[in-house]
């Protein structure tokens, strides 16, 4: 996709996502790092609700490296895929601990060394929490980036260092959390809303 069409995209983006916010409810970095694990195929209204209980008891490492594993299970089990959460975000916690003091790393190499992390929570934690310019690459930007001719890879990693490539730096905390909003409400996976889409004149329509 040649430059010009890529900053056409994103200006349209601007235009119509003034200030965009991530959906998940959070007070702490800590917080966010734990709403975000329980994402994980679920949507951010249920971990929302899920999260608005369980952190009133539980929002410190020291917390979920200490709760039984079964406990937490019937917490998060709305969720989904629960007991592989739980297990992440204990032994996530842990290591917090032991490794970091208790506090959130700030950059993707070691938080994505966390159990339960990968690249793209780890830079939903840079961008909300730290100010840090990163290109978050969850299934709806994934999406949103190939359809548009954004991106012709597939591999989350490689879509991620593609994106990087195209948007300028300063744009990637707002591009990525764009995105994820269009790709979510609009660029839907099974009926993609077109005829309400910002950028329709722009998209190759993959």
């Amino acid at each position: 996709m040649p430059l010009n069409t890529t900053l056409q995209i994103l200006d349209k983006l601007k235009q119509h996502y003034k200030s965009p916010k991530i959906e998940l409810n959070y007070s702490s970095p800590f917080e966010l790092l734990i709403a975000t694990i329980l994402s994980a195929q679920c949507t951010d209204t249920r971990v929302n609700k899920v999260t608005s209980e369980l952190f009133k008891k539980y929002n410190k490492p020291e917390h979920f490296a200490e709760i039984n594993k079964e406990q937490l299970e019937k917490l998060i089990k709305s969720t989904g895929f629960y007991k592989n959460k739980a297990k992440n975000i204990i032994a996530c916690c842990k290591e917090l601990i032991h490794r970091f003091n208790g506090n959130i790393p700030t950059n993707v190499e070691e938080l994505s060394s966390l159990p339960g992390i990968g690249r793209k929570t780890a830079n939903v934690l840079l961008i909300e929490c730290f100010d840090i310019p990163a290109i978050v690459v969850d299934t709806h930007v994934k999406r949103f980036a190939f359809r548009t001719g954004l991106t012709t890879e597939k591999d989350p990693v490689k879509i991620e260092f593609s994106l990087m490539k195209k948007i300028p730096k300063k744009e990637w905390s707002f591009f990525s959390k764009a995105a994820v909003l269009h790709g979510r409400y609009v660029c839907k996976a099974r009926k993609p809303l077109c005829e309400e889409c910002i950028i329709d004149d722009l998209c190759p329509k993959h």
